[in-house]
């Protein structure tokens, strides 16, 4: 048996994935629902977009709702207690500076379920996560991005 993908992400992560699949599956999915039986009802099918549009609709959200259930099944949580004080690792909250002109930048890691970089959520799958992982305070650190390398100093780690 092939064993499924394990999914790190914190206790707050997974509620809030299961907030999303709850909000999926009793108001998206009813939503489309209704507009396939509204677009039925204009009659013949080959040739009505909406129902088209609403069936499209229907597929996406039911992949991102069984992609859910997947990632919350084969949740790992992870739990202040497993955390290392004084390493970046996964849960963790990492200050860089990058070298030489001194941006200073600030990164949560979690599990690609839980990523979000618009609100600092970095995937640990992530080229800055990976080169981050196992490093400590004041460490200087190069990391390649698809943008090019970078040179960073870490300046904390909570």
């Amino acid at each position: 048996m092939v064993s499924e993908k394990k999914f790190p992400m914190t206790a707050a992560g997974k509620a809030k994935l299961e907030e999303e699949l709850e909000h999926l599956k009793t108001v998206k999915r009813v939503e489309v629902v209704e507009r396939i039986k509204i677009a039925r009802s204009y009659g013949d099918l080959s040739e009505n977009s909406e129902y088209d549009s609403a069936k499209e609709d229907q597929a996406f959200v039911e992949g991102k709702i069984s992609s859910i259930e997947g990632m919350i099944r084969n949740a790992v949580i992870i739990t202040e207690d497993e955390l290392n004080t004084d390493e970046v690792q996964l849960g963790k909250t990492v200050t860089f500076r990058e070298i030489p002109d001194g941006d200073k930048e600030t990164y949560t890691i979690v599990g690609s379920a839980e990523a979000n970089p618009l609100e600092g959520m970095i995937s640990n799958d992530s080229p800055i996560a990976k080169a981050l992982i196992g490093r400590k305070k004041d460490e200087k650190v190069r990391i390649q991005t698809p943008g090019g390398e970078m040179s960073v100093e870490i300046l904390e780690i909570k």
